[in-house]
């Protein structure tokens, strides 16, 4: 029986995403190519392979609970000297994430797990690299902002080269199911809120 690891985010739409990336990537943060620009629901999770139907079954379960909420990203943030990140805040729809990653977590779900550090959702943009990248990463992204509504979240595997790869999306609504990307259908009436 082997394992994977899995990761559980919410994307983060063209063309802002794709911005974010390349951005991080030239802070000289060398993980940037191999990991979307997100927020993170399930960090890094080690799961055994005979468990990812449970875990599927699970996601679907929790995006046929939610409808759909407004995002806002603005500004920045560091956890410095704690963690050596720099992030993009969440500056609405924070409720909503929190109570989706609480979900996604369930303790009595095949996702549960504690975390090292109380939940705070955020998009990364620079993470363990020299101070002073650290410092431009959050000058220079200050005035950053992006407004969308999210529609659903998404779970990644993380290969043997340490990129993280879309395995399925799970659009929020009572119809969600496991979906393969190149076959979403988001046009669906809202569901319950999370």
């Amino acid at each position: 029986m082997g394992t994977v690891t899995l990761g559980v985010s919410i994307a983060v739409p063209e063309p802002y995403g794709r911005f974010l990336q390349r951005k991080r990537a030239g802070f000289g943060d060398a993980a940037a190519h191999g990991i979307p620009t997100h927020i993170t629901l399930l960090p890094p999770t080690e799961v055994h392979t005979d468990a990812l139907p449970a875990v599927e079954r699970h996601l679907a379960e929790v995006a046929a609970g939610c409808r759909p909420f407004p995002l806002r990203l603005e500004g920045t943030g560091t956890f410095r000297p704690l963690s050596p990140v720099v992030f993009v805040k969440v500056t609405e729809g924070e409720a909503g994430c929190t109570a989706l990653q609480a979900r996604v977590r369930a303790s009595s779900g095949p996702c549960a797990r504690e975390l090292q550090f109380p939940y705070h959702p955020h998009v990364t943009v620079a993470h363990g690299i020299a101070e002073a990248a650290m410092d431009r990463a959050q000058e220079e992204l200050r005035d950053f902002s992006a407004t969308w509504t999210i529609s659903g979240f998404a779970l990644y595997e993380q290969g043997a080269d340490a990129v993280w790869r879309l395995d399925r999306e799970y659009p929020f609504g009572p119809r969600t199911a496991a979906v393969p990307r190149q076959a979403a259908d988001l046009s669906r009436p809202p569901a319950p809120s999370c």
